[in-house]
């Protein structure tokens, strides 16, 4: 599908620098505040927030009969609830007030400097409610790195992974915001040659990259959404780093999954950036043999060119990159998923998160985890400072960048940074 806002000659009256992550075909919404504005919906364009409620408040947004002060809201699920029909032309209009020859904004210097936010003022926040988590696993080469590791090299995947995207769901109420730190979990543990296991902190704390989307809108209990309509449900995507501790997963994951392992915490990017936004970037995936069930054939491009970063940051020292991965790298596409996900009758939300999980590519500078990375801690990477990384070191801060370019647009997701802190 063809959107006006994504026309790659659009120019706006906003500067914008030419590697920002947030150009005028980008939009991506957030939930920010300043000294003297609650909590609110905001879009970034450039180096600035564009308040939405200012601009619905001077009446700029009248011909799209919205409901009266929807983006005055601390979460944006209220807004994501009206469904593509509305979201869509939201988009669209913000793009006409921001390009270089519209005046209804650009000159009105007033509603302007009450409008216009520089991002360096302002504080951002969860921009949803997250009602439930589902953690997919859906990176082929992740899935066969972890299976060589600790089964049959010969045999890395198991029966069911190439017959359905396999996946758990997570806990919800531990995502947090990019700077938000965590702290280093404490668990039970097993030495490989102890009988017993002992408790006490984990000691390979591992980041995941991965990319999560959002839903809009939901089915009835019992109800199947097929691949055809999943993408009317999928509002758009952030970066997530989905936390583990490698030590307390390996002891606790038979035969229930994870569960201690994963859920202290989880890291999502401030800024989500619309399913349309991203349409420039729709690539064919991999061909899937064996051939899938009928139920999880699709028509189209559900895959992306969205390349990835990872960075590693000791305290007190310099940002070492550590992986530069792509998003392309899954083997399961996102309507698949959530197609999958609701195959049994599994009602959804709007403000259900989906995460990938962790995205790896065949390279081994592609690989998304620490596990894969130093290959379980026989190959330790070496850091700026002098010191190595098996794992992630207390008072480490693990960096997370993404962002797609075509024709000369460069769409971004902005960072997802997080410190690891001592157990507490």
């Amino acid at each position: 599908m063809s959107y006006k806002a994504n026309n790659p000659a659009l120019k706006s009256w906003v500067e914008v620098a030419k590697d920002s992550d947030f150009p005028i075909q980008n939009l991506p919404y957030g939930i920010f505040s300043t000294q003297g504005k609650s909590p609110r919906a905001g879009v970034a364009i450039g180096d600035y927030i564009l308040d939405l409620t200012e601009i619905q408040s001077a009446q700029l947004f009248k011909e799209l009969n919205l409901p009266e002060r929807i983006f005055d809201h601390p979460i944006l699920n209220d807004f994501m609830e009206l469904g593509k029909e509305v979201t869509v032309p939201v988009r669209e209009r913000i793009s006409e007030l921001l390009q270089h020859d519209n005046q209804e904004l650009q000159g009105n210097d007033q509603l302007k400097e009450h409008a216009l936010i520089p991002q360096k003022d302002a504080t951002m926040h969860l921009p949803i409610r997250v009602g439930d988590y589902t953690d997919f696993y859906s990176s082929e080469s992740h899935a066969t790195n972890v299976g060589t590791m600790f089964r049959d090299p010969d045999n890395a995947l198991l029966p069911n992974w190439k017959h359905i995207p396999v996946g758990y769901h997570g806990r919800a109420s531990s995502i947090v915001i990019s700077g938000t730190p965590l702290h280093r979990p404490k668990g039970q543990t097993i030495a490989p040659d102890a009988k017993n296991p002992d408790f006490g902190p984990a000691k390979l704390v591992d980041f995941e990259l991965e990319m999560a989307f959002i839903t809009c809108g939901g089915n009835a209990l019992g109800d199947a959404i097929p691949t055809k309509e999943a993408e009317n449900y999928i509002f758009g995507f952030t970066l997530f780093n989905d936390w583990s501790a490698r030590d307390i997963q390996k002891w606790e994951y038979v035969p229930l999954g994870p569960f201690l392992a994963k859920n202290f915490g989880s890291s999502m990017s401030p800024w989500i950036v619309t399913m349309e936004a991203l349409e420039p970037f729709r690539i064919p995936g991999p061909k899937q043999e064996p051939e899938v069930l009928p139920y999880l054939k699709f028509a189209g491009d559900y895959h992306f060119d969205i390349d990835l970063q990872v960075g590693i940051q000791p305290k007190d020292s310099e940002e070492k990159v550590v992986t530069n991965s792509n998003f392309k790298h899954m083997y399961w596409n996102v309507v698949q998923q959530l197609a999958h996900h609701t195959v049994n009758g599994c009602n959804i939300n709007t403000g259900d998160v989906y995460a990938s999980g962790t995205i790896s590519g065949n390279d081994p500078s592609a690989y998304g985890s620490m596990l894969e990375l130093s290959w379980k801690g026989t190959k330790p990477i070496q850091m700026p400072d002098g010191t190595e990384r098996k794992f992630i070191n207390d008072h480490d801060t693990v960096i997370m960048r993404g962002h797609g370019e075509k024709d000369g647009v460069r769409i971004g997701f902005g960072e997802v940074r997080t410190e690891l802190l001592p157990t507490k």
